[in-house]
């Protein structure tokens, strides 16, 4: 990327300490970013970087340390004094009212008036400026249901430019649920906005993509900047160990020889797709499944798991057959498991305790006399909360509070607490850091070589080379041919993905 920074500082944060009770979220923390710079913030689930951005946004005071905005003392007391001091955040997922039109989300809570009623004339000149600064032509007219995904994220870049003229824009993980395809659009969207002056903090674990948006980095471990510097002097390589505190080793486990089926697919299609799908899963494999967001991988999980209909073809589960399992909970008895690439909205219940969530789908095991035991419960997800890696204080400790990477790793335990034989894991490392990725690929590849059997679905062609003993592609409904991992590499995935040969 050719563009630098002006020179000017924006934003500086100046010895920033924040502790929780005996918890020390962030000690120390300094960095400046320059006006009309992209600065990424990285660093693990729980490394601190949501404590900082909360300070800057307002929700949250720090304990000691101050903020500088364009060389002023900054201290917001709450979210909309940092909001009129030039701050806004734009959250990972998009929050539209989708049944309106693009100028009434842009200009959503700060609608121009005329005569006591909504100006539409002036919400559109709005919503074009806010566009043409993001280089973005969606027409502002349009109702937001009707948009592509990445068109939405540009849609909600664009309500936080227009509300207060941000100066300041926090994009907390703005791409983790896109396509490819459709990420580079909204990468474009932030590169032109820095053009403009904008200053960008940016937030995301695809270092790939740091690598191409952004001009500076500063890396938080344990609540303290680790390092900070030029993403132009910095490999993605050297990038996860800072975010690590150790080198990122990439290790093949040995392949086994699979055993008996324990999933089998029979020309299954759904009630839109899968359109045709046929495959064999064997204990002590995991098979990956290629492709694009909207190529059907999702809609194939839910219909194997029975959160939606066959239309035709057979699903059979080890010796189980396709009519014994028709609902989730039938499903589950037969020893499939299914974690949703939903992980807050179908994965957890956030409100509940990790032990709650670890052990709610299958309560007669932590019950007695037909009541559920707390002890029993904290007992069987405290086992699971070591297992599994989850950093947590207490297995009574809110969902909620966890990190995302912390989240699915409770997600995760539920099916281990679930004692299923087949996982069927629908993006499993999306939004979350290289470290829980790491350790979420190890966990699977020792239950692989434990017997169990996994459906691996991801939008990352290398994690399916990191972690799957064979893979195959789907496009547009359709499976393609189930293939050794060694006989098929990246480039050669991503063209299958995006409809090229095989």
């Amino acid at each position: 990327m050719s563009m630098r920074p002006s020179g000017s500082t924006a934003l500086t944060v100046e010895h920033i300490d924040k502790s929780f009770g005996a918890t020390v979220a962030l000690s120390d923390v300094s960095f400046s970013i320059g006006s009309g710079e992209v600065h990424a913030l990285l660093g693990e689930n729980g490394a601190g970087k949501s404590t900082v951005l909360s300070i800057i946004a307002g929700l949250i005071r720090p304990d000691r340390g101050a903020l500088r905005l364009d060389g002023k003392p900054f201290a917001p007391k709450s979210a909309l004094e940092a909001r009129e001091g030039g701050i806004a955040i734009v959250p990972q997922e998009p929050m539209l009212a989708r049944d309106l039109s693009v100028r009434e989300n842009v200009t959503l809570g700060r609608e121009p008036l005329r005569f006591g009623l909504v100006d539409r004339n002036a919400a559109r000149e709005i919503t074009k400026q806010a566009m043409a600064a993001l280089g973005a032509s969606i027409d502002p007219d349009a109702i937001v249901s009707t948009l592509s995904p990445a068109d939405c994220q540009i849609v909600t870049i664009a309500r936080a430019l227009a509300h207060r003229n941000a100066r300041v824009l926090i994009l907390d993980e703005p791409t983790s649920s896109l396509s490819a395809s459709d990420a580079s659009h909204v990468l474009e969207a932030v590169q032109k906005l820095a053009t403009t002056g904008k200053t960008i903090i940016y937030v995301s674990h695809h270092l790939a993509e740091v690598k191409l948006v952004a001009q500076r980095f500063t890396v938080m471990r344990a609540g303290k900047v680790v390092e900070s510097g030029d993403v132009g002097g910095a490999s993605v390589a050297r990038l996860a160990e800072l975010m690590l505190g150790r080198s990122l080793e990439v290790e093949r486990r040995k392949r086994r020889a699979p055993g008996e089926a324990l999933l089998s697919l029979d020309r299954v299609a759904g009630a839109r797709l899968p359109l045709d799908v046929s495959l064999t899963l064997r204990r002590g494999e995991i098979l990956g499944i290629a492709g694009l967001v909207g190529a059907g991988r999702s809609e194939l999980c839910r219909a194997i798991f029975g959160l939606d209909p066959v239309r035709s073809g057979k699903v059979k589960v080890a010796r189980y057959e396709a009519d014994g399992g028709k609902r989730p909970w039938q499903r589950l008895a037969q020893g499939l498991g299914m974690l949703s690439e939903d992980r807050k909205g179908e994965g957890l219940l956030t409100t509940m305790s990790i032990a709650d969530n670890i052990t709610i789908s299958r309560l007669g095991r932590v019950s007695k006399l037909g009541l559920v035991s707390t002890k029993a419960q904290d007992d069987a997800a405290t086992s699971l909360i070591a297992r599994v890696g989850i950093k947590a204080q207490s297995p009574r400790q809110p969902a909620a509070s966890l990190s995302g990477g912390n989240q699915q790793k409770v997600a995760i335990a539920r099916l281990l607490f679930d004692d299923v034989d087949v996982f069927l894991l629908d993006e499993p490392t999306r939004g979350i850091d290289p470290g829980s990725r790491e350790s979420i690929y190890r966990l699977f590849e020792e239950l692989a070589d434990e017997g169990k059997a996994v459906l691996w679905v991801s939008s990352q062609a290398a994690e399916l080379l990191r972690v799957c003993d064979r893979v195959a592609t789907m496009y547009r409904g359709r499976l393609g041919p189930v293939r050794e991992i060694g006989d098929v590499d990246e480039p050669k995935l991503l063209a299958e993905a995006a409809g090229g040969a095989a």
